[in-house]
């Protein structure tokens, strides 16, 4: 894993430490059941930067002879316990709101709290926006997965603030736990989605079909002088993209003509793609199954 996405992991310990000292005041402040779901969400994200930042330093070390493929798998285990965090603590949200839902109380200082809430809000929709373009540049899904979540943050903060507001306008405050409650499904949904992201990787599956098509066609482009290419298969972790397939060449070619259209084909690829890794099995034209890439 590159270096650069370790300070962005750490960065979001401080930001969140910062957002959730401005959250929990605002919910001291209030006593809102609503604002009380904004801070416990801060909580996890504190504890969700902190995981992707150990998962970043473990994924950035080399391989070894226990992990030959690297250790950039760590991501996705950081991502699904990120979403398992979430998932917690929409739990906690739903019991709070219950809580004020049977004993509802009155708004304190909604002012000061509601503009302590939208300063951590801001902060958080401008961390969220970074995180999530150096995650896509990077391709960690850790970082990926924390901005994520973040921007989600934002979303629930939004619907929160405008919530509490219309409670302290209309003075229906049993609108403020049931605000809560639905801030909780979201943040649920959010966290279910972040795990099934997750698994999927950890399950090796393969990348995005346009990304599929373009090594399709690469390889196709390239590959002058063999016949075609079958069984291609990919699959991701972490920024790495393992890619292996068979290249069929004519029976009499010699060993050093199909090496040099393996390299030919291997440049090709990481010209259009970053972080490929690339196994290339070469077999004769007897071998063919006439089904797969057609060498163009």
């Amino acid at each position: 894993m590159p270096a650069s996405a370790q300070p962005l992991a750490a960065g979001s310990i401080l930001l969140g430490l910062v957002v959730l000292g401005l959250k929990g005041a605002a919910w001291r402040l209030t006593g809102s059941a609503a604002l009380f779901s904004d801070a416990a969400e801060s909580v996890v994200n504190v504890a969700a930067a902190a995981i992707a930042l150990a998962a970043l330093r473990f994924a950035a070390r080399p391989a070894d002879a226990n992990h030959p493929y690297g250790h950039d798998k760590a991501e996705f285990f950081a991502a699904v316990i990120e979403g398992v965090l979430i998932v917690l603590a929409a739990a906690a949200i739903l019991d709070h709101a219950w809580a004020v839902y049977r004993d509802p109380q009155p708004l304190q200082a909604p002012a000061a709290g509601l503009a302590l809430n939208a300063l951590a809000t801001v902060l958080n929709g401008g961390w969220a926006a970074l995180l999530l373009r150096r995650g896509r540049a990077l391709r960690s899904a850790a970082l990926r997965a924390d901005g994520q979540h973040l921007l989600t943050d934002v979303v629930t903060s939004l619907g929160v603030l405008l919530g509490v507001a219309l409670v302290f306008a209309t003075g229906l405050h049993l609108l403020d736990p049931v605000l809560a409650a639905l801030t909780a499904v979201y943040v649920l949904v959010a966290g279910i989605r972040v795990i099934a992201g997750s698994v999927g990787g950890l399950m090796d599956a393969a990348p995005a079909e346009d990304v599929v098509a373009r090594i399709r066609q690469v390889v196709g482009q390239s590959a002058a002088g063999a016949l075609e290419a079958h069984d291609l298969r990919m699959r991701s972790a972490g920024r790495l993209t393992f890619l292996e397939f068979h290249l069929v060449v004519p029976g009499a070619m010699t060993v050093a003509s199909a090496h040099e259209i393996c390299d030919r084909i291997e440049a090709a690829l990481k010209a259009a793609m970053a972080d490929l890794v690339i196994t290339i099995h070469v077999e004769p034209e007897g071998k063919a199954k006439h089904h797969g890439v057609v060498v163009l």
